[in-house]
């Protein structure tokens, strides 16, 4: 662990900046196993690979990220409407892409999106089903987070809700979103990771395990639970594009590190889904570990570097003025 707790402002733009840092360290060998990244394992921002992309390339993760921090820059709070119509430029126009146009997109956020511009109620454009519960709204609900720490447990997730019905609307979903939100609350608190972990699962059993809509989906967090967690074995925690299973792997890889390089590069290298894996634990280990701890070759490498500087630069000012 740090010797010196980072400040508020290192903190935000630690996270945001550790989510796209984990991003573009992921896409080159996205879909690569376990097995193969443990003989040829990442250890630096590389290029090529998965999606052909130069070294720096962040995907689908970070451009709704991006988009995200702007909405809440521009209306200066949480309006999904705004939100879906520049995640629907995005993948359209390929706007806050790297280099102009979409290289990697989720099925559900495509279909999602795909219902937005027919014009249908954006309550109504999020899959509800069982098999529409990848990790496309966890991956971009970084800003998100950030910017409800200081509200209330329950108004933290309802905004996390809100969020993540805009691509993903069942309910196990939004409940890994209001968890890592939780999560994020707790860091930015700077609690340690098992403490964040620890105050997470409490407000998190409290507000879910009794509620009439939540309490059937709760059961799926069970792994996530302080006492089993942090006793888990690598074998044990898989990686793939499954919402639980990346809070999982990002959380656990979080519990195990003492650095943020350690943590980012321990989730790229569980495989399957590395680019997201690599983005939630990012911002994660951001949070606790500080700008300062992200490696300047890494930040330096990223795909329109002033572009990006700009925007995490608005968003933390605005964040620690509050």
């Amino acid at each position: 662990m740090m010797e010196k707790t980072p400040g508020l402002e290192s903190q935000i733009a630690g996270s945001l900046w550790g989510a796209v840092v984990g991003d573009a360290l992921g896409v080159p060998v996205e879909f690569r196993s376990r097995a193969e990244l443990a003989l040829h394992p990442v250890v630096t921002m590389t290029g090529n690979g998965t999606h052909h992309q130069p070294p720096g390339t962040w995907s689908d993760d970070s451009s709704l990220i991006f988009c995200t921090l702007e909405s809440l820059l521009e209306c200066n709070h949480l309006v999904a409407q705004d939100m879906a119509e520049r995640f629907l430029r995005w993948l359209r126009r390929g706007y806050w892409t790297p280099y102009g146009e979409v290289f990697d997109l989720g099925i559900a956020t495509r279909q999602a999106l795909a219902r937005f511009a027919e014009g249908r109620p954006l309550a109504r454009c999020g899959g509800r089903e069982e098999f529409d519960n990848g990790n496309g709204s966890l991956m971009r609900l970084t800003p998100v987070s950030l910017w409800v720490c200081n509200t209330t447990p329950e108004e933290a997730i309802a905004s996390s809700h809100l969020a993540s019905i805009i691509t993903h609307a069942h309910l196990r979903s939004q409940l890994v979103c209001g968890f890592f939100t939780l999560m994020v609350r707790g860091l930015y608190q700077q609690l340690s990771p098992l403490e964040a972990l620890k105050q997470a699962w409490s407000q998190a059993e409290a507000l879910y395990s009794t509620d009439e809509e939540f309490h059937k989906e709760w059961p799926a967090l069970h792994q996530m639970h302080p006492d089993v967690l942090p006793q888990m074995g690598e074998a044990e925690v898989p990686s793939s594009g499954y919402c639980v299973h990346t809070l999982e792997a990002a959380v656990w890889t979080l519990l195990k590190s003492q650095s943020f390089e350690e943590c980012v590069l321990h989730a790229v290298n569980l495989g399957e889904d590395t680019d997201t894996t690599g983005c939630v634990a990012g911002a994660l280990a951001g949070l606790v570990y500080g700008v300062e701890s992200i490696p300047p070759a890494w930040t330096q490498a990223l795909a329109r570097h002033e572009d990006v500087t700009e925007i995490i630069g608005k968003f933390t000012q605005r964040i620690a003025q509050r």
